[in-house]
């Protein structure tokens, strides 16, 4: 086997042939002529030392080689358009990018306008912005897929570097009929007597919920789970249950929907966001810019 003799062309090819269902019509998207195309793919299984394609006469399908190598080239090739792409805005003057993930409640209540202000200050520096829930941020800040990352306190995340970033108030949101809505706060167990609306299982604030419920030696009354904030509330207003929320994220559909918040008197209720990095001093300056700017933009609220 001889990698040296794989070229990009040949890998974009077969992956056309592949997705097509014959070298015919893999050629056509390929702009190749079809004796062309056949030689790129002789020469490519020469190259490998096994048959890639099974030849029938409505096409190809893969063999099991073939499949290896497609399943590679999917990843190669992908690679390569994000190497155009950042070589291209580094051509047009790009100083860097900065991958960012964070969770829902970032996103939702302090990210919007501090980097519009960020990339305001810095037109060379691109955020590329990612929502996730907090465990997968810190796994990305692991395998290198993610530079920065926000997340929730209490994710597990040896081998981050931590710094503050901002205090997420949660609280206890109800239609204004419910009979906990004239409360100006409550103790989440009282509000364990009825059932609840959750985040996906496996994001932060729904485990949050279980382990405090659990600390109570109560049992949580999940009625339904839906993967997001504005779900959440719609839930609530339909009458499924009540729900825990930050409350800045919801203010908007809580007024929207005539529903009612009500603040939890316990102390984890304010929830601390976190920064995360895998080493300090390897993030590239222009990452370390956007940390400076996110926690120092709260110096004027």
């Amino acid at each position: 086997m001889n990698l040296h003799r794989l070229d990009l062309v040949s890998l974009s090819l077969f992956n056309l042939v592949v997705r097509a269902g014959s070298i015919s019509k893999g050629a056509a998207l390929a702009n190749l002529a079809v004796g062309a195309a056949s030689k790129r793919i002789s020469d490519l299984e020469g190259a490998v030392g096994s048959s890639l394609l099974e030849r029938h006469s409505r096409g190809v399908t893969l063999s099991v080689a073939g499949q290896a190598l497609y399943d590679h080239a999917q990843r190669i090739l992908h690679d390569v358009d994000r190497l155009a792409a950042d070589l291209s805005d580094y051509a047009s003057g790009m100083v860097g990018i900065v991958r960012l993930w964070a969770n829902t409640s970032a996103i939702t209540q302090f990210l919007p306008s501090e980097i519009a202000a960020f990339t305001e200050a810095n037109p060379g520096i691109r955020i590329e912005l990612e929502e996730q829930n907090s465990r997968e941020i810190v796994l990305a800040l692991l395998d290198g897929r993610a530079d920065l990352g926000i997340f929730a306190d209490r994710t597990p995340a040896l081998g981050i570097h931590l710094t503050d970033y901002r205090v997420d108030r949660l609280v206890l949101v109800m239609p204004r009929t419910h009979p906990l809505a004239a409360r100006r706060s409550i103790c989440f167990e009282e509000a364990l007597e009825y059932d609840f609306v959750s985040l996906s299982k496996g994001t932060s604030l729904a485990e949050r919920m279980q382990v405090e419920a659990e600390a109570l030696g109560r049992h949580l009354k999940l009625r339904i789970r839906v993967r997001s904030f504005d779900a959440m509330c719609q839930m609530v207003a339909a009458g499924m249950g009540v729900a825990v929320l930050p409350s800045l994220a919801v203010h908007a559909l809580v007024r929207s929907l005539n529903l009612r918040q009500v603040a939890l008197k316990d102390a984890w209720a304010e929830r601390r966001l976190l920064i995360g990095m895998r080493d300090p001093a390897g993030v590239p300056r222009h990452a370390r810019l956007l940390v400076d700017h996110l926690c120092h933009a709260d110096t004027g609220r």
